[in-house]
């Protein structure tokens, strides 16, 4: 008979420690959009959990990596793959404005906390870092949209793909939504159809003189 002692495993202990982990996460995201990040503590967060500062520690990590967490759930959760998918399908280039301003909005409407959680932490290293991540990942989904567009020749022919994809992130980016949303007071709809028709003009305009 083996002597080595088994493992036991409690799936109600489990259970228990993701539940905290949630509380945790969702404690940080509270704050980190409302105070800033720069202005909440690891005793910030574990006071908002209503748990303690180690349990923070052990169960989700330091602040740093909570945010980068935060992010990441979200980014696992982007319509993008899927836009892309229905953009290959799409029969010109005004339908294919309207699907990246269908599907960016989708990802705007379901994270805007989100987004706001990226404004409320610049200025840390640590964050400002996540946050280039982050840029590098949206704008490589708009890139493999422009390499779509190039390829099915639905763009002006004096467009490369970096041509663009420099436009479809002038259009769709992460600034010119909440440039609408935040600054003018649009609605989603409002915007969508405006930035679609503002992509359609930019991808399919004549060489300048």
């Amino acid at each position: 008979m083996s002597s080595e002692p088994r493992t036991y495993r409690s799936p109600r202990r489990e259970r228990d420690a993701a539940r905290t982990r949630e509380e945790i996460l969702q404690a940080a995201r509270t704050l980190f959009v409302s105070r800033g990040y720069l202005r909440v503590t690891m005793s910030d967060i574990a006071r908002e959990a209503g748990t303690a500062v180690k349990t923070v520690y052990a169960s989700a990590g330091t602040k740093s990596e909570l945010l980068r967490e935060l992010l990441r759930l979200d980014v696992a959760e982007s319509a993008a793959p899927a836009t892309i998918e229905e953009l290959r399908a799409v029969p010109d280039l005004a339908a294919a404005a309207a699907c990246l301003a269908r599907g960016t909005r989708s990802d705007h409407e379901r994270f805007s906390d989100s987004i706001d959680l990226l404004y409320a932490s610049l200025g840390d290293e640590d964050a400002d870092r996540i946050w280039k991540q982050v840029m590098e990942s949206y704008r490589g989904a708009l890139r493999e949209a422009a390499v779509v567009l190039v390829t099915k020749g639905f763009v002006s022919e004096h467009l490369d793909v970096d041509g663009v994809s420099d436009r479809l992130w002038f259009c769709f980016g992460i600034a010119a939504w909440r440039t609408l949303l935040n600054e003018c007071g649009w609605d989603h709809g409002r915007a969508e159809s405006w930035l679609a028709a503002q992509a359609v003009a930019a991808l399919g305009e004549s060489e300048p003189g």
